[in-house]
């Protein structure tokens, strides 16, 4: 279907968010925290002990120091609801700067809230269901989970009741707190894993074995100990196949595993991932299915299919017999020319194939950021269309359980609120964490570089080539994955004519998907102000030299790899002097001259 629409400029209308009773033990949360803040205030409480209990609740500290405070808020799976999303639209305008911020992993970020209004903002979440709870410290972090999960035409399982039957077992589970480091999980409905399994503690894919009398029996493949950062581990396959009943207590035993014998003397050896390295992964496996074998034991053991999955089912969407299914996680073209931004739109950011003829459709949030009319005119959307939202890993929003017929008129109303752009997915689609903007971690404005990014490639006509993936991190722990992409970029320190200067590590061929994983290799190094150029020339020459469908893995290896390709750049890493170009020395979004310093990490995002 392809019908030219106008966009139709259209105020959101503001509904005050339906609250509900807070849950008991939501409730329990906050009025512990008002405890402890108010020792903390009062100076009964030091300061070590406060930031521990503070980063289990998800408030992390700012670069800007002082009482401002990020506040993460968990989104398992990236689920949300009306009353949640105009919630957050009314705490980006109270407590924070007038916008959220969508994270790699399915959280939702608020910025400048002062730590005295943290409780309010607590009730307010609690009150529509939502909860900071474990979303930073040494816990089980957000369980994410792929955003076509129920909608995907190629799914072997809905893994949207198994990840939130997960996030109701570990959340203020007693296991789950203090481990020696971070834990994450992850589910992908099939191997195109766009829940991306493949570097984190735990991931967890559905596939399907056979039966003996010729049938196949759905399950899982479980993959663990992986994970990103300054020295990135894929995950390793713990067995063939899991069976659904097995899967639960599964997790529970890996995280066991972690907690007995994880690095509690050495944060930066504490990750799971360190454990393949110490002890083998043949002696890790084996640990886990022993710890598995004698949950039964536990309390805490979780064995069977979890009542919510019983409840609520996780039968696969499978596909319309009407329209053929949109390949998942591959360009559907590779340019998008010569078209009305309704077709472009169609064309880049809808999905078909789930039965009953529905589709889903993306829309694009510049940056992973939301402002608060944007929150609550996707409610409104949401409301009025009666259908699914998730947001996603790479920072959108998608719309779930659309009919043909609506697409034209949601696309007018994406349009009026400034996401309708075309290509979420696309070249023009670069992720980034927040960078020296907020973090204490960050060397580079990570943020900048994505706009400017972004304004190159729509300057060269290249914003909607199909098949690019651009990842950008101010510092070496990986918050947005410029290990994985196919262009990623890493916050660095350069020093030139006798001064500190923003610059990146760029690296090329990043790839996960289809039980595989590709870590970027490190192509060269640029000054910050010319990684916009570099990005422009690597993804012209890949558009002009591709075959069809050819993914830029592919054309990389074929090109000579990232250091040939890096030939072509050469003359872009030149520092020219202070005097004939001040801004070389001032990073993107600065006033003043670039440092390197970076404070002390609370919660480094690896």
């Amino acid at each position: 279907m392809s019908v030219t629409q106008e966009p139709v400029t259209q105020e959101p209308v503001t509904q005050e968010p339906v609250a509900r009773e807070i849950d008991p033990a939501a409730l329990a949360d906050i009025v512990k925290f008002e405890h402890m803040l108010d020792a903390y205030l009062r100076g009964d409480m030091d300061e070590d002990r406060f930031r521990i209990f503070r980063l289990n609740n998800g408030v992390y500290g700012q670069r800007q120091g002082g009482h401002n405070q990020m506040l993460r808020v968990k989104v398992p799976y990236g689920s949300l609801t009306p009353e949640q999303l105009e919630t957050m639209g009314s705490i980006a305008d109270t407590y924070s700067r007038g916008w959220g911020h969508i994270t790699t992993r399915q959280n939702i970020q608020f910025h400048f809230v002062q730590l005295e209004q943290v409780p309010a903002v607590m009730r307010d979440m609690a009150s529509v269901g939502l909860t900071t709870r474990e979303a930073c410290g040494d816990t089980v972090r957000n369980v994410t989970g792929c955003h076509l999960a129920g909608a995907c035409p190629f799914e072997v399982l809905d893994i949207s009741p198994w990840a939130e039957a997960t996030f109701r077992h570990f959340l203020r589970n007693p296991i789950a707190q203090r481990m020696p480091r971070k834990f994450k999980i992850n589910f992908s409905g099939c191997t195109t894993d766009c829940g991306q399994a493949m570097f984190n503690d735990v991931g967890v894919m559905a596939v399907a074995r056979p039966r003996p009398d010729g049938t196949l029996e759905p399950g899982f493949r479980v993959f663990f100990a992986g994970g990103l950062g300054a020295n990135p581990h894929p995950a390793q396959a713990l067995e063939e196949f899991t069976p659904r009943e097995d899967l639960l207590q599964t997790i529970e035993a890996v995280l066991r595993v972690f907690d007995h014998y994880g690095n509690r003397d050495n944060k930066l050896r504490a990750r799971m991932k360190w454990l393949v390295d110490t002890m083998g992964v043949d002696e890790l496996r084996e640990r886990v299915f022993k710890e598995r074998r004698f949950l039964v034991g536990s309390s805490s053991w979780p064995g069977g299919i979890p009542p919510y999955v019983q409840e609520v089912g996780d039968a696969p969407a499978g596909v319309s017999t009407a329209v053929a299914p949109t390949p998942v996680g591959v360009p559907v073209k590779l340019r998008l020319n010569g078209e009305s931004p309704y077709q472009k739109w169609e064309t880049a950011n809808v999905v078909r194939g789930v039965a009953k003829g529905t589709v889903s459709a993306y829309a694009y949030a510049r940056l992973g950021d939301v402002t608060s009319d944007q929150f609550r005119g996707l409610a409104q959307i949401q409301r009025e269309f009666d259908v699914e939202v998730r947001v996603t890993n790479r920072q959108n929003v998608v719309f779930r359980g659309l009919t043909e017929a609506q697409l034209p008129e949601l696309h007018a109303r994406l349009a009026a609120i400034g996401m309708a752009e075309a290509g979420a997915e696309l070249a023009r689609d670069v992720v980034s964490c927040p960078g020296a903007d907020t973090c204490n971690l960050a060397v580079t404005q990570s943020r900048g570089l994505a706009s400017d990014i972004g304004q190159a490639l729509e300057d060269a006509g290249l914003a909607e080539v199909g098949g690019i993936r651009i990842n950008i991190s101010g510092c070496t722990n990986s918050c947005g994955q410029h290990h994985i992409s196919d262009l990623g970029f890493l916050g660095v320190e350069r020093r030139a004519h006798g001064q500190s200067a923003p610059g990146y590590q760029l690296m090329l061929g990043g790839y996960v998907g289809q039980t595989q994983i590709e870590f970027g290799e490190k192509a060269m190094r640029l000054p910050a102000k010319a990684a916009g150029q570099a990005a422009v020339r690597v993804i012209g020459r890949f558009a002009d030299e591709r075959s069809g469908g050819e993914s830029f893995r592919s054309w990389l290896d074929r090109s000579g790899g990232p250091k040939a390709v890096a030939e072509l750049l050469k003359d872009l890493d030149e520092f020219p002097t202070p005097d004939e170009r001040p801004d070389y020395y001032v990073d993107f979004d600065e006033q003043g001259p670039f440092t390197g310093e970076v404070g002390v990490g609370e919660c480094a995002g690896t």
